[in-house]
């Protein structure tokens, strides 16, 4: 089986905004807190957070000079998530980088007043995080990671490299609100290709096991893993369960082919941390215009 990647750069409008930090003359240092749904030792942690740097860096500001950047990891443990919430809200800092939709969801329980810009996140309105696209309202805004017609392209994409499958498991975490629309989007072009759809719901790695090793029973089998951080956090076992059981597979994240994975097509992760480098200096140089910065991309 021949690997393949495939890697959409889904594009983003931008804002010009100044390049010297005003805030540079302050007497102190500015807080900004982050928290990351990786480990601290997982490489692409470290990609993601360096791409924040060097923004913030090209802008004037430097961690450890007139910048604390507050990190956290919570490596995708929901409690996590919730006790660095807490803990990043009670240092009250000026703005909080959140990564993905359970991250947010976290701080969503902690405060409604702390600005917080988040990335990686598919599907904001529906998961409650903003009011529109165009008006986020409220203390929440950000970057829609992709729209949901992308993800027809993951059975596309596997029919094309293993003709012969037939049947496709769908992996996914049911409790993110982006996992409906994923399934649905999924669903809507699967007869096309003449493959047969089993949707199953993973909530950690026991349960991706299981799953994976009753679904491979049949013949004519593939997988299609959706996007959401319990696939991110486990994307070396997912990787292992397809080999393991010769089934073919596709990913939303180029960091599954980078891992060893045989088809990925998805956004470009790394790039939505660049940008909300501009959202953070937004906030440390002036008011947070909570209707001025839209929650979508494109």
């Amino acid at each position: 089986m021949r690997r393949r990647n495939f890697i959409a750069g889904l594009g983003s409008a931008t804002f010009t905004l100044p390049l010297t930090a005003r805030a540079q003359k302050a007497e102190r240092p500015r807080r900004v807190g982050v928290i990351m749904n990786l480990a601290a030792d997982d490489p692409e942690g470290k990609i993601r957070s360096d791409a924040l740097h060097n923004a913030l860096q090209k802008m004037g500001w430097v961690d450890g000079g007139n910048l604390l950047l507050d990190y956290r990891w919570g490596a995708g443990d929901a409690g996590l998530f919730r006790k660095y919430a807490e803990e990043l809200v009670a240092l009250a800092p000026e703005v909080i980088l959140a990564t993905g939709t359970p991250v947010v969801e976290a701080l969503q329980h902690v405060t409604r007043t702390v600005p917080i810009v988040f990335v990686t996140v598919v599907d904001p309105v529906h998961a409650g995080f903003v009011k529109s696209l165009a008006r986020p309202g409220g203390n929440i805004t950000g970057f829609n990671l992709f729209e949901f017609s992308m993800c027809g392209k993951w059975v596309e994409f596997l029919k094309e490299v293993t003709p012969d499958v037939t049947r496709a498991a769908v992996l996914r975490d049911p409790t993110i609100a982006s996992g409906t629309g994923q399934l649905a989007a999924i669903q809507a072009v699967a007869p096309s290709f003449r493959v047969e759809l089993n949707p199953m719901d993973v909530h950690d790695a026991g349960e991706i096991e299981r799953s994976v090793a009753v679904f491979a029973q049949a013949a004519n089998g593939g997988v299609i893993v959706t996007a959401s951080t319990l696939a991110l956090v486990h994307r070396k076992l997912f990787i292992a369960l397809a080999e393991r059981h010769r089934l073919a597979a596709i990913y939303g994240d180029r960091t599954f082919a980078v891992a060893g994975g045989l088809i990925t097509y998805g956004p470009n992760r790394v790039d939505p941390y660049r940008r909300a480098a501009s959202y953070l200096q937004k906030r440390l140089t002036s008011p947070f215009h909570r209707r001025c910065s839209p929650a979508l991309t494109k």
